[in-house]
């Protein structure tokens, strides 16, 4: 469910750091903070040694960072960086795909985390689901990734709730992600960067901006669309849900656009996102109306499950 792409959709809510936090105030890291970030820094999903869950029990580190002093494993700051490159998290989900399902491992971890004040939980509302509870960095855990570089070069990371749906939308992607980390990571693909659609959005409007008149222009609206690795359907520049950008077992950089289509979607708007080459995603339930949707407009596209 794209959150729509009007101009003035780049002014996002969600708070990010690209571009801003990277550069914000602060005393300098010291070298033993930097080397520890280093040593905790979370690489791609799928070998086992990097996931959270499968660490054996370690002490906990001391960061001391703008005057507070923070105690983590290294699986509490990967859970962390999760957290932050989607802003919001299910915590069946986070104990699920990335701690094995070992409620053992993850309660103290999050409890931790919760008492630190690097994150929070709240139990939000779904229309159709019943509450949940959703996981969302606070700003000292925001403070704590940008501060100590542990989610990466150019890895944005967002924190705070929003919208109810808007956030159970963010944990929704999280699953979805996770399904096609998996994926890439079997075909030997690795250092993956994760790509929200706001952020994709306000590189994209910026660019067209500069346009001016020229902005309604075929030729320069598919020059743009080029430059940000997609496509022009009909006039329009469709932004996916997520981008996963990764390097292939062959060192080449490469991309895939994911997309958590629902039976909101009208045939249109699925065939645009069909068009634009995007991977479509969906709950187990809304996959056999959107194949008729499909099928009903002589597309031919493959809808996984969730």
């Amino acid at each position: 469910m794209s959150r729509g792409y009007q101009p003035e959709d780049h002014l996002d809510p969600r708070v990010s750091s690209e571009g801003r936090e990277a550069n914000a105030g602060g005393p300098p890291k010291t070298d033993e903070v930097r080397e520890q970030a280093s040593n905790h820094a979370p690489q791609s999903p799928g070998r086992a040694s990097d996931r959270p869950g499968v660490h054996t029990r370690e002490t906990r580190t001391v960061h001391e960072l703008r005057g507070r002093t923070y105690r983590l494993r290294s699986s509490e700051i990967a859970t962390l960086v999760e957290l932050g490159k989607f802003r919001a998290v299910a915590r069946e989900d986070l104990a699920e795909l990335v701690y094995d399902g070992n409620n053992d491992r993850v309660r103290p971890d999050v409890e931790n985390l919760l008492r630190q004040g690097l994150v929070e939980m709240k139990s939000i509302p779904h229309e159709e689901m019943g509450s949940r509870k959703l996981l969302t960095l606070t700003k000292n855990g925001h403070r704590f990734l940008m501060q100590t570089q542990s989610a990466g070069k150019g890895q944005a990371i967002y924190h705070g709730f929003i919208k109810p749906r808007e956030a159970h939308h963010d944990a929704d992607l999280y699953r979805l992600y996770q399904k096609a980390a998996a994926k890439i990571a079997s075909q030997g693909g690795r250092n993956l960067r994760v790509v929200l659609d706001c952020e994709l959005k306000k590189h994209l409007y910026r660019d067209l901006a500069k346009l001016g008149e020229d902005r309604n222009s075929a030729d320069w609206k598919h020059a743009v669309a080029e430059k940000h690795g997609l496509q022009v359907v009909r006039g329009k520049i469709p932004v996916p849900d997520v981008r996963i950008e990764y390097e292939t077992c062959d060192g080449e950089l490469a991309r895939v656009h994911l997309e958590l289509a629902t039976t909101h979607y009208r045939g249109r708007d699925l065939a645009e996102k069909v068009r634009a080459g995007f991977s479509l995603y969906a709950h187990a339930d809304d996959v056999a109306k959107l194949k008729r949707i499909l099928h009903q407009r002589e597309l031919a596209a493959e809808i996984l499950s969730l």
